[in-house]
């Protein structure tokens, strides 16, 4: 439970008594936050003595006479405008009038209580401050949690885009100085580096755009009846040239039309990450199973491969933004860090969920569940339907060599 600290001050003694009794087993929910408010208070018979308690620990509420021997208080909340405090002021009065209002407002008062008043109008002004700290306090936490996300967001991204850009400087300066010769080996090879360290950094923009558009709800989706097995052979088809190079085998094994609603654009960023994954961390020689199964409303995706495989450890953090597993098998392998992290929003989007089952040095097997609720409204029908004709049940699509 969160203890407010309460400050009294009348110098009336049977009105100090009167609140703290009031509020001694006072509780208050606040939902929105998921937390229990208790009070402790504090009394003060003067001005003068409730200005030297603020000083020296401020509340959370003050209960304010305005009518006091020496200080009054508006005086009191003259003096405590500079301090810049988050507490808020409930004056007490018995000669409440619009112009004791305006100026006790002027002066940063939050609420009023007139007297005489009953112990619910206590417990409800109390309700009503105790809630508008607990959220301006989840406020703060929430902004606190963005910046410090936004900070560790540019400091990674500086951080990927740090190496590929000082490796194309220095390849570049190579050339600049001459110091190699226009069209040996060495020049080829500079030439080809740069480029696939350009391409790395252009994948990164992409992903990049991607998860922000997808976070941001601002993507328009156009959602429409897909056959997801022929946009998995079609995804296939496009990797054939690496395939061919590291002589892996891809088998597709799907059923008649694996029919599902969905973005046909947001389907082929899942198969495009799961797939690029199972070829680029895969051996060579090795082996790419994708599999297609629908049971009820719910399509699962399921790409294996027979690649460097995970620790439990690195499959736990796996699906985190700019999360990329370092070490002397992966060192050479470029990538964004972003793929996986797009996989499992999508998944969100769809009701379903993106998970890993994987052993080191074995393989990986990623799954992807999505939800195909039949109330979907279709939206403008995407330029690509997919709803050619389907694979037949356990169908290969082989690699091209």
């Amino acid at each position: 439970m969160h203890i407010l600290r309460v400050l009294v001050t009348d110098d009336e003694l049977g009105m100090r008594l009167g609140v703290a009794r009031t509020l001694r087993d006072f509780t208050v929910q606040v939902p929105d936050v998921e937390e229990t408010i208790g009070f402790a208070v504090e009394e003060a018979a003067s001005g003068e003595a409730a200005l030297e308690k603020i000083r020296g620990s401020q509340p959370h509420i003050l209960f304010l006479d305005h009518k006091m021997p020496g200080m009054s208080g508006l005086e009191v909340l003259e003096a405590t405008r500079d301090l810049q405090s988050e507490m808020l002021t409930i004056m007490i009065t018995a000669y409440a009038s619009i112009e004791t209002a305006v100026q006790a407002t002027k002066r940063g008062a939050y609420d009023f209580l007139a007297k005489p008043f009953t112990p619910d109008e206590l417990r409800n002004t109390t309700r009503k401050a105790a809630a508008r700290l607990a959220l301006a306090k989840q406020a703060r936490k929430l902004a606190e949690e963005k910046r410090q996300v936004r900070f560790q967001f540019i400091r990674v991204l500086g951080h990927e885009l740090k190496a590929p850009l000082n490796a194309v400087e220095g390849y570049l300066r190579l050339l600049q100085e001459g110091r190699l010769d226009d069209g040996s080996p060495a020049y080829v090879e500079a030439v080809e580096r740069s480029l696939t360290r350009i391409e790395g950094m252009r994948k990164l923009v992409t992903d990049l755009l991607d998860v922000t558009h997808i976070e941001s709800g601002q993507r328009r989706r156009h959602l429409a009846m897909v056959d997801l097995a022929q946009m998995a052979r079609d995804v296939l088809e496009t990797f054939a040239p690496e395939t061919a190079a590291k002589r892996i085998e891809i088998a597709l094994h799907a059923p008649e039309p694996v029919q599902l609603v969905a973005d046909c654009g947001e389907i082929e960023m899942i198969l495009n990450n799961l797939i690029s994954n199972a070829v680029k961390y895969n051996r060579e020689g090795g082996r790419v199973d994708v599999r297609l199964t629908r049971e009820a409303d719910r399509v699962t995706i399921a790409v294996g491969d027979t690649g460097i495989g995970l620790t439990p450890e690195e499959a736990a953090r796996l699906f985190g933004e700019f999360v990329r597993i370092r070490n002397e098998k992966t060192q050479s392998i470029l990538g964004s860090g972003l793929g996986l992290s797009i996989v499992k929003k999508l998944a969100c989007l769809y009701g379903g969920n993106a998970t890993v089952t994987s052993q080191s040095g074995v393989g990986s097997t990623f799954t992807v569940v999505l939800c195909d609720p039949p109330s979907v409204e279709l939206a403008i029908p995407s330029p690509r339907l997919y709803s050619e004709t389907a694979l037949p049940a356990n169908s290969q699509v082989p690699a091209t060599a």
